[in-house]
């Protein structure tokens, strides 16, 4: 079926997403850039949501004063990976099925 894959698809390109965003923070954080740049400003506030339901669950690691190991961000970022890959192997065996059927 076509609709399967297109939302597997789309799964997957969410999750590729938020990789990136929590990716791009965590660097961000790890290397003590200025919070007041335009980039790092919007990477913060638009991964921030994401962040949320993680807040408090580890406490970030402040290195020299300004280097942030955040690692409620690593976990969410293995967090909604496995989600990702999870609902991509649901989506994918809902397919087969489908297809099973209609042969």
């Amino acid at each position: 079926m076509k609709i399967m894959q297109y939302i597997n698809q789309l799964i997957n390109i969410l999750v590729w997403i938020v990789q990136i965003l929590l990716g791009l923070r965590i660097i961000l954080k790890l290397f003590g850039a200025s919070e007041t740049a335009p980039f790092v400003e919007w990477i913060y506030q638009t991964s921030a949501p994401l962040l949320f339901p993680f807040e408090g669950i580890f406490p970030s690691k402040v290195l020299d004063g300004i280097y942030v190991i955040e690692f409620s961000a690593i976990f969410a970022v293995l967090v909604y990976t496995l989600l990702g890959n999870f609902l991509s192997s649901l989506v994918m065996s809902f397919n087969k099925r489908k297809n099973r059927e209609n042969d």
